[in-house]
């Protein structure tokens, strides 16, 4: 679904419209970026060799062209929106660090910190939770839920604690096709998904 939705695969038939108006099948990834979706894979994608602070800011949404990356310098207020972001994302305390010695859990909020320097209107979130310790996933829950209040985002995730923890609609879906759709207590005692993922 994520890879048709950001134009990395095309479907056999089928349409998928964006904004009532534009047809992701015939888009590409960096068409899909511009119009205002982001991804984050399951695997961290990080400049493990910048700095975290580095890391947003190369993310940030702005002039891509040849003579503004080479004499760009950062405004006052793109360093404001690092430090907005890196507050979100609570990586403040090692903005410093370069990104190669963050724990696993740390580098998947970076990810996320740098797809939210786009703006993104929907963002799209592969298995956040996979490798993380308790800890980090539950912080991970949290900060999706605050994402939330200002962005679309759609998780794709197997965990259920994790899916509880953040305490939204979820949709299952199986040979793609909708197969439930409510709080996860509703589609978890529906029969079709029992029968479907835990084969009873």
């Amino acid at each position: 679904m994520m890879d048709i939705i950001t134009g990395k695969t095309r479907p056999d038939e089928g349409e998928v419209l964006w904004n009532q108006s534009v047809d992701l099948t015939q888009t590409d990834e960096a068409d899909s970026a511009r119009l205002g979706i982001g991804r984050k894979f399951q695997k961290p994608t990080v400049f493990e060799t910048q700095t975290v602070w580095d890391n947003i800011a190369l993310a940030l949404k702005e002039d891509r062209s040849v003579w503004a990356t080479l004499f760009h310098r950062k405004s006052r207020e793109e360093s404001r929106r690092i430090t907005e972001l890196l507050e979100l994302v609570k990586l403040s305390q090692v903005a410093d660090w370069m990104a190669g010695d963050l724990s696993h859990g740390q580098k998947q909020w970076l990810e996320i910190g740098m797809l939210l320097a786009q703006d993104p209107e929907l963002l799209l979130v592969d298995e956040p939770a996979a490798g993380m310790t308790d800890a980090e996933t539950m912080r991970t829950a949290d900060l999706l839920r605050q994402i939330a209040g200002k962005h679309t985002v759609v998780v794709v995730e197997h965990d259920m604690e994790f899916v509880r923890a953040l305490d939204c609609r979820v949709t299952v879906l199986h040979q793609g096709h909708v197969l439930a759709e409510g709080s996860l207590d509703h589609v978890s005692a529906n029969e079709q998904v029992i029968e479907v993922y835990l084969g009873r």
